[in-house]
């Protein structure tokens, strides 16, 4: 083991296992995974040394829980003290060999969970659990809609053209877990964290790295590869989708790229949502984060803004210059342990001797559900985001003061109101006390001004759309409208006879 001095935190080993997987050095990507079992074994053993520091070798399950240590279930206590007395046997191979010594189903869904709430691209694709080779079905169409009819049998054809058999055989990974002889008496709660902590780093890389760029030769296929029927698939990888240059963020960019999603390959129209944009982490704050971010008017500044709703994903398995928009419930990913769900012996890589190393069988899977669903950008000349002022002409106010409505309550209008102003008196008789009086201006920028004078009375102003009481005789409804331009202006008179 290394001195912790020396010992990277377990972002910056993500980083070096994706360069790796990147050039595909295999000797680098081997060594960075060596480095990040030696920093999970020494995690582990720190809080188990911190646990009994505060707690005096208590093993108070509530205590434990309270610190966010894991409970097991009977099962998964009783296969990890076998675990445990197996790999400290003289024959570590044989002992491994007992029928009893199978992973609980627990254990990886616990796995599962994790790397659904706690990883950023995992939680926004559409990740399943799985075991083995299964076959599902598959809606190729973001759309349906419902038709009405007889059923028959043309229908029922169309209706199941939408959807088709997928064949999710997974593609084997293999975990090494170096495990120091001195763990194994830390206890089953204590080596449970460590091999789920181990399975998830090993899941979490691989599915990332093969998400991302997979050519689907032996692994997944990634977002930024061609998929379809009429794809050519060359020794069994898949082309690289070209790349979209983009140099802003604006809303008519963003829109634009949105729109080629917004149809499946059909070109039946599809819900746009749960969008992803996965930028390296260097991009990120040299690109990305300038292009997105805006002052507000209070002086502070708001981070990720983009004109649509966009979950910005920094990975690693990115390359400097390049992004990726999509649609991420449209990615499908799989992952699994094999049927015999063993931990093994490995006599393929050597290490310390206080270390002996075990290998575990997983298999994951993952493909673009349609070749619409992601876009391979060009970032490398996105600009950073700037205030756009743009000086324009003010176009010149509206001379508009007609009145698109005159009503004096339910009042019958003699004549009936002209929209177009060429009559402007008005005669109405009521029996009633009283009526709204509405004037609607046919320009918004108009204003409207409404004077009564009831019989025998004086005139005076009341709010437009309030009611007139009437006096018995005739009342005078006076209605000025002013245009836009405050000079033109336009009188409509009616007169209104209450009779007695």
């Amino acid at each position: 083991m290394r001195n912790n001095d020396t010992l990277r935190s377990r972002e910056d080993i993500r980083q070096s296992l994706q360069e790796a997987l990147r050039s595909e050095n295999g000797e680098a990507f081997t060594n960075a995974m060596n480095e990040m079992m030696e920093c999970v074994a020494n995690e582990v053993r720190g809080d188990y040394e911190e646990m009994l520091r505060q707690y005096q070798e208590t093993n108070d399950s509530s205590v434990m829980n309270a610190r966010g240590v894991r409970q097991l279930t009977s099962v998964e206590t009783k296969y990890y003290q076998k675990l445990s007395e197996a790999m400290k046997a003289v024959d570590v191979k044989q002992a491994l060999n007992n029928a009893d010594l199978v992973l609980p189903e627990t254990v990886l869904d616990a796995v599962f969970d994790e790397l659904q709430t706690r990883h950023p691209l995992l939680e926004r694709i559409g990740f399943t659990p799985t075991r083995g080779a299964i076959k599902m079905m598959m809606s190729e169409n973001g759309y349906q809609k419902a038709q009405w009819g007889d059923l028959c049998d043309d229908i029922t054809k169309e209706i199941l053209a939408g959807f088709k058999t997928v064949d999710t055989t997974l593609l084997k990974l293999t975990a090494f877990m170096p495990v120091c002889r001195a763990m194994l008496d830390l206890g089953p709660v204590w080596l449970d964290s460590f091999v789920r902590q181990v399975l998830y780093e090993a899941l979490a890389n691989g599915l990332e790295y093969g998400i991302i760029k997979g050519d689907g030769n032996g692994s997944p296929i990634g977002m930024i590869r061609q998929v379809g029927d009429n794809v050519s698939v060359t020794g069994g990888k898949y082309p690289e989708k070209a790349a979209i240059v983009v140099e802003d963020l604006s809303p008519a960019t963003v829109g634009n790229l949105i729109s080629f999603m917004a149809v499946d390959p059909a070109g039946k129209p599809r819900d746009v949502r749960d969008l992803i944009l996965v930028v390296s982490p260097q991009d990120y704050f040299q690109k990305v984060m300038p292009a997105t971010t805006i002052m507000a008017p209070d002086g502070t500044y708001r981070n990720d803004v983009l004109p649509y709703p966009i979950t910005i994903i920094q990975s690693p398995a990115v390359d400097n210059g390049q992004a990726i928009l999509g649609i991420g419930y449209k990615y499908f990913a799989a992952a699994g342990m094999d049927k015999a769900g063993r931990i093994e012996y490995s006599d393929h890589v050597q290490f310390l001797d206080d270390n002996r190393v075990y290998t575990i069988r997983l298999y994951a899977n993952g493909f673009p559900m349609d070749n619409n669903a992601f876009l391979h950008l060009d970032i490398s000349d996105l600009r950073p985001a700037a205030y756009k002022v743009e000086q324009v002409t003010a176009p010149a106010a509206s001379t508009n003061a007609l009145l698109n409505d005159l009503r004096i309550g339910n009042l019958t209008l003699s004549p009936a109101f002209d929209k177009t102003g060429t009559t402007v008196a008005y005669t109405a008789t009521t029996n009633n006390a009283q009526n709204v009086v509405t004037a609607v201006p046919a320009d918004a920028g108009a204003t409207v001004e409404v004077l009564f004078t009831p019989q025998g009375g004086t005139e005076g102003e009341i709010p437009n759309g309030t009611a007139a009481t009437w006096k018995t005789g005739a009342n005078t409804i006076k209605v000025n409208v002013t245009a836009e331009d405050g000079s033109t202006t336009k009188t409509y008179t009616v007169t209104v006879t209450k009779e007695e």
